[in-house]
């Protein structure tokens, strides 16, 4: 048997396998821009499982932004960052970042999975040891793996254990504790307090990537830092010297970026492979992004008006009696057990007009299937509503039985 015809039955294999646990991963077409009201596949679906949390994707001063940018430096950037790719408008929105996060500098990315996996591998080495929160987003976690450090997972959020852990490996190397700033798939929030304070008492080192909380959380969208600054602990350069986070959320563009002292960016600009040899952002999704983030900071009503969806919806379905997780943030999980029940739900809304994917493992935990549902500073009040009356109308105690 040849070499080809062994690795297309491992495919086959690996693909039924996924198919027969209601597992498999299926592509929508969306056929308009990113709002509350999409065109999938030829029908018109209410959406409740975007990432556009600030409604700022499709904002007409964004868009005239990124047209302005197309103009002026036009659609590729064509090389990386050290060759010729690095343009005036990449290092304006670099130093916006750095001044919207008060931190020294900042450094683009192509995407929050290159940001992730290129600082951890960059940083630790074979004589150093990760600590990762088991909830952590795939792309910390294989950045983890790949960084050649010791690698060790903690039960999610307990400091505990994170400590016991930690004080097993004083001593030997650096020690990274590295953590959601908010979780992707159950919207819940770091402890951000304790964690460095857990770290501080083992010497360790803490990067946090806030890609769900930025422009979400804090009076200026600053974050799970602003949140805990606000509430008096010291978040600075030096109690948390790596801060990631995404333009692909909340500011609506595309992207990523890592904060943090001048040696730390310079180490990257460097040393980073997923860096240096890739071709940079085009440059228009930096002048895009500079509007979104002045956008992202000025509008606070934008915040308010989320922070107001997600508690309507929390009040409605604890009346309807829902298994929701607790989360304060625009994600909120619907806890349903079995792909198949997630899957059915799924499906029954979209029959009702309304879309919201199905969340299955790998992804989360094996028996925490769920629908992820987001929310977006876009949506309004009424659209709310529709959805409790949709998964009223689900009877989801039977399906969850």
């Amino acid at each position: 048997m040849t070499g080809s015809l062994l690795l297309q039955q491992r495919l086959s294999a690996r693909l039924t396998e996924r198919r027969t646990q209601n597992l498999l991963r299926q592509r929508r077409s969306v056929e308009s821009p990113q709002q509350p009201a999409l065109a999938v596949d030829g029908s018109k679906l209410l959406s409740f499982c975007s990432n556009d949390y600030l409604g700022l994707a499709n904002h007409p001063d964004v868009v005239a932004a990124f047209k302005r940018g197309l103009d002026e430096y036009g659609a590729g950037s064509g090389a990386s960052h050290l060759v010729t790719g690095h343009t005036k408008a990449h290092a304006a929105l670099e130093e916006e970042l750095a001044a919207f996060t008060g931190r020294s500098r900042a450094l683009l990315f192509g995407s929050g999975f290159m940001a992730n996996v290129g600082v951890l591998t960059t940083l630790l080495d074979d004589n150093d040891h990760v600590f990762e929160d088991k909830l952590n987003h795939a792309s910390l976690l294989d950045g983890g793996r790949f960084s050649g450090a010791s690698f060790r997972r903690y039960p999610h959020l307990d400091m505990a254990r994170l400590g016991a852990s930690l004080q097993a490996a004083e001593g030997d190397g650096v020690s990274f504790v590295v953590s959601d700033g908010v979780f992707s798939m159950d919207g819940d929030l770091a402890p951000l307090g304790e964690l460095l304070q857990t770290a501080e008492r083992h010497n360790a080192v803490v990067m946090i990537d806030d890609a769900h909380g930025f422009g979400c959380l804090g009076a200026t969208g600053g974050g799970i830092v602003e949140l805990a600054q606000a509430q008096g602990v010291v978040v600075d350069e030096q109690r948390l010297p790596v801060l990631v986070g995404t333009l692909g959320k909340a500011f609506g563009t595309a992207g990523a970026f890592v904060v943090g002292s001048d040696n730390l960016i310079e180490t990257l600009i460097q040393f980073c492979r997923p860096y240096i040899y890739t071709t940079a952002l085009p440059a228009a999704v930096a002048v895009a992004t500079r509007t979104s983030l002045r956008l992202a900071q000025q509008d606070s009503w934008r915040r308010e008006h989320l922070l107001a969806l997600v508690q309507r919806f929390r009040r409605g379905a604890s009346e309807l009696g829902l298994r929701l997780l607790d989360s304060p943030t625009q994600i909120q999980a619907l806890l349903l057990g079995t792909p198949e029940r997630a899957l059915a739900a799924s499906r029954q809304l979209e029959a009702q007009g309304i879309l919201v994917t199905a969340i299955r493992p790998p992804t989360v935990p094996p028996g925490t299937a769920r629908l992820r549902i987001t929310f977006s500073a876009a949506h309004t009040e009424q659209q709310v509503d529709v959805l409790l009356a949709a998964l009223a109308a689900l009877q989801l105690p039977a399906l969850a039985a």
